[in-house]
């Protein structure tokens, strides 16, 4: 009897992220991708891509994924699970239809996504849904069908990682102030009126309510292994976008700054919003909020990103098994769903996302993986 796992409806694993410029002369034809009508001039892109120029034009994220992919195909082997993974990008290459014409020529027929967004928003998962059903128009006849894993912002297997993260950081502060340190979970800035829409009709502000539960869950961790509650708070970073657009504050270096003369005498910088460390966890955290730190004479430390964590990594292959061992469930080939892993105040997501959920603000476009 085979006793090795089985993906079954599934025969392939998309993993669907950013991309990012590879060389100098990638960065602005890469901006251009990223702010696609918004007719940006190109002297104002050139601005922006100094933050990549700095780092010799080239975006860890690609590298990352490509380390990330081998770890989970790594993993796959490991636990003998057979199928194979792909990879495409939003902005860069490999694009999303390069991967699924190299699936359709691989004769796959039935595919999971993985995206590299653990939370509900429509930059972090409507846009990549739309981008699929845009993918699968250009590639036609033979396109793979596509689903997708739920948001995995409370799986265990991203819970844990960051917890253990958050206190390597703080035993990086001096020994002195690490009791009166402030906790800063981190994520990416959004319009508020992006994160009211987030999580669908009378269901809005999820974006913020799973970052709130993840860093209340982490908290609580930390308490429990050290005997202390740190004080804690959600920033953000990396805001774009005209200043008479609402986005989401405080900025993480404007709150050290205030914490600063508030007598915090250090912070632990944990990027909750990111998998790994890109371009807004390198420049961002690592350049600006630890240079706003140094000014504001404050101690600094930033926790690492889940990344290629073997956790992190299993918890893929877990989140695989669990979408195909429901999927047969409600196809009637096997018995009850699967018991859904999560930590934390909040259930398990979705995993078809309900109508309207993370909706376009600027009007409805096709997308993938939902009930709309």
């Amino acid at each position: 009897m085979d006793a090795r796992p089985s993906a079954a409806p599934y025969d392939a694993l998309l993993l669907v992220s950013f991309g990012g410029p590879e060389k100098p002369e990638d960065v602005v034809p890469f901006l251009q991708n990223v702010t696609a009508g918004k007719e940006i001039p190109v002297e104002r892109l050139e601005e922006v891509g100094q933050h990549y120029y700095g780092f010799g034009g080239r975006s860890p994220i690609n590298d990352l994924n490509r380390e990330f992919l081998a770890a989970v195909e790594e993993d796959f082997r490991g636990a003998g699970l057979d199928l194979p993974v792909y990879w495409g990008n939003r902005n860069w290459t490999p694009y999303l239809p390069e991967a699924l014409r190299a699936m359709r020529e691989d004769g796959v027929r039935r595919a999971l996504c993985f995206f590299t967004s653990a939370y509900s928003s429509y930059s972090g998962c409507r846009q990549y849904r739309e981008n699929l059903a845009a993918a699968v128009a250009e590639v036609g006849q033979g396109a793979p069908r596509l689903d997708r894993v739920r948001h995995y912002f409370n799986h265990p297997g991203f819970v844990e990682p960051m917890v253990d993260a958050t206190l390597a950081a703080l035993a990086e502060l001096p020994a002195a102030q690490r009791n009166d340190a402030r906790i800063l979970y981190v994520t990416h800035s959004i319009p508020t009126a992006m994160n009211d829409a987030s999580g669908g009709p009378g269901a809005g502000g999820a974006y913020v309510a799973q970052h709130v539960s993840v860093a209340a869950e982490i908290t609580e961790r930390v308490r429990q292994q050290t005997g202390h509650r740190f004080g804690s708070e959600l920033v953000y970073c990396s805001r774009s976008g005209p200043p008479s657009v609402p986005w989401l504050e405080p900025d993480v270096g404007d709150r050290i700054t205030e914490l600063a003369k508030e007598g915090v005498p250090a912070v632990a910088v944990v990027p909750i919003g990111f998998i790994s460390d890109h371009m807004e966890v390198i420049y961002d955290l690592d350049t600006e909020a630890r240079a706003a730190a140094e000014d504001a004479g404050v101690s600094f430390a930033r926790a690492a990103t889940a990344g290629l964590d073997p956790r992190f990594v299993a918890m893929v292959r877990d989140l695989v098994l669990e979408r195909a061992a429901v999927e047969s469930a409600a196809a009637g080939r096997t018995g009850l769903p699967p018991t859904r892993a999560a930590v934390g105040s909040l259930p398990p997501s979705w995993d078809v996302c309900p109508p309207r959920c993370c909706a376009n603000l600027r009007g409805d476009r096709p997308a993938l993986c939902g009930a709309d």
